[in-house]
């Protein structure tokens, strides 16, 4: 039984094709992956079936009583809430109830008997629904949930407006999940999870018994959650059954039997070619000619299967510092309180450290302060006096200026073709680098902001989850140039697929211990 179905359905951005023809269809209790390269319209049909963009041509149609509930990178947050109230609104339905069966106990006073009555039974299917519906146990399922996804580090009485990005989406992220909708819809839902969070979230996936739709680039998440993969490339949707790894045998198959086949195709349309310009102008074979040249014009043409653009990172580099690149003696890092005990690190030039751990225990809090971006609750740190370093933040504003000037901006010097150049190598077309920030998808505005890393000489890179947002050959290309960069590198990554291959350090900052690199 399908919960939607899309129908020939296209969407144009401008003079771009974004969608053209698609089809889709959401079986109920059906695990869906949306995957595919950063820029090819992933969170726009997400958008286009939640009703947020309306097709140019197609139909959407979901099920009757079917309810969803949608998360994006961009969803945003009520503030001046804890985030407790912000959670029990997840069930606001139950509590106006509730309230409305108070109002009923306050009205019997002056009931008469029929009144009475009618109250009564109205009390008795309200309370009958609340309990059925685990209204009396709300905040047991709320913490649960929530410490599964790590609020309860952050403090349930936390005021939102308070919260970074990343954990902003994890109050939005489990809020959605404790409204528990008919149908979920994800999108880039473990960006900002640490592992153990991934791992709880993977678990509560697989055993969900309705239907999802998720889009995400976390190839072993995907592999444990989904059991039907949707490809979305150059405007069409194509559907797998199986996991992401099932998908990428079936996809490299499909695409090595088309090449085989553009190139048979292309052999026989040379050899008919080369016929009807031999034979056209004799008076004796200018039939057969006529001939093999309308069956020349019937044909089918074949396309040689697309090749995903795969970004080209390079990091330049500048002279060498000196032995020890960071010191730190008695480092203690935070805001308002203490995020760690005495902490005493060296890192020594050419390492590359991989900092792990769960989210808020002060990954990020401590690449701020080892750069000097906030000041330590107490200790010291010293950087050599010849770092040249290039930090990539976890998260920046979009802003309003085009990728080409976003670039330009930074490198005044260079000309209009060097920055083109430049954002080219990192995998981006002439219309996204045409394109404002703000509309980039994430992984595409990801490019962009390394694509200003690499154009800047440093010894040191300091990299707060890079990753995020990148598709698969994104993320390769990136290891790739990582590995092959001789400066320093300290890298908070929350992808062990990822950091394993490059660290030759892993620091877990769930123990914050002393440790000489």
């Amino acid at each position: 039984m399908s919960v939607l179905k899309v129908s020939g359905a296209s969407f144009s951005f401008g003079s771009r094709t974004i969608m053209d023809n698609v089809s889709f269809t959401l079986n109920k209790g059906e695990h869906i992956a949306l995957v595919g390269a950063n820029g090819e319209g992933k969170s726009t049909f997400v958008k286009m079936i939640t009703g947020s963009l309306s097709p140019d041509e197609g139909k959407i149609e979901w099920t009757k009583r079917v309810t969803f509930g949608y998360l994006d990178q961009y969803t945003t947050l009520d503030q001046g809430k804890t985030i407790k109230e912000v959670l029990r609104d997840a069930f606001k339905d139950m509590f106006e109830l509730e309230s409305e069966m108070y109002k009923m106990y306050d009205k019997m006073a002056t009931a008469n008997e029929d009144e009475m009555n009618k109250m009564l039974e109205d009390i008795g299917e309200i309370q009958s629904y609340l309990e059925h519906s685990g209204f009396y146990t709300l905040d047991a399922k709320i913490e649960e949930v929530a410490r599964g996804l790590g609020l309860g580090e952050i403090g349930f009485d936390r005021d939102t407006k308070s919260l970074s990005g990343g954990q902003r989406s994890k109050v939005l992220l489990t809020k959605l999940l404790l409204s528990s909708p008919t149908i979920l819809i994800l999108d880039e839902p473990t960006n900002f999870l640490d592992e153990n969070q991934i791992d709880w979230l993977t678990r509560y996936l697989m055993d969900y018994e309705n239907a999802f739709i998720v889009v995400s680039h976390d190839i072993p998440f995907l592999n444990q959650v989904a059991n039907v993969i949707y490809h979305m490339e150059d405007g069409t949707l194509t559907r797998y059954t199986g996991n992401y790894d099932g998908f990428m045998q079936m996809y490299e198959l499909k695409k090595r039997q088309q090449n085989i086949a553009y190139e048979k195709q292309q052999k026989e349309i040379e050899r008919m070619e080369t016929f009807i310009a031999k034979n056209k102008a004799r008076v004796a074979t200018t039939n057969l000619a006529k001939s093999r040249q309308r069956k020349l014009d019937k044909m089918e043409i074949i396309e040689k299967a697309k090749e995903q653009i795969k970004p080209n990172f390079h990091f330049n580099e500048c002279c060498a510092s000196g032995k020890n690149v960071v010191v730190c003696e008695n480092l203690v890092i935070g805001y308002n309180e203490p995020l760690c005990k005495p902490l005493s690190l060296t890192i020594e030039r050419g390492s590359k450290v991989a900092i792990r751990g769960v989210n808020g225990i002060g990954k990020t809090t401590l690449l701020k302060t080892l750069l000097g971006i906030i000041p330590p609750l107490s200790g010291s740190v010293k950087l050599d006096y010849n770092l040249h370093y290039g930090y990539f933040a976890q998260e920046e504003d979009a802003g309003k200026n085009t990728a080409l000037d976003e670039v330009w901006n930074m490198y005044p010097a260079m000309t209009n073709a060097e920055v083109r150049g430049a954002l080219a190598s990192c995998g981006l077309t002439k219309d996204k680098i045409e394109s404002l920030m703000m509309v980039l998808s994430g992984g595409e505005a990801a490019k962009v902001r390394l694509c200003k890393l690499m154009l800047t000489e440093t010894n040191a890179l300091i990299l707060d989850e890079p990753t995020n947002h990148l598709d698969p050959l994104a993320k390769e290309s990136l290891l790739e140039a990582l590995k092959a960069y001789k400066g320093t590198i300290i890298l908070v990554s929350h992808e062990r697929d990822f950091y394993e291959n490059l660290a030759t350090i892993v620091l877990d900052a769930e123990a914050w211990t002393t440790k000489i690199v």
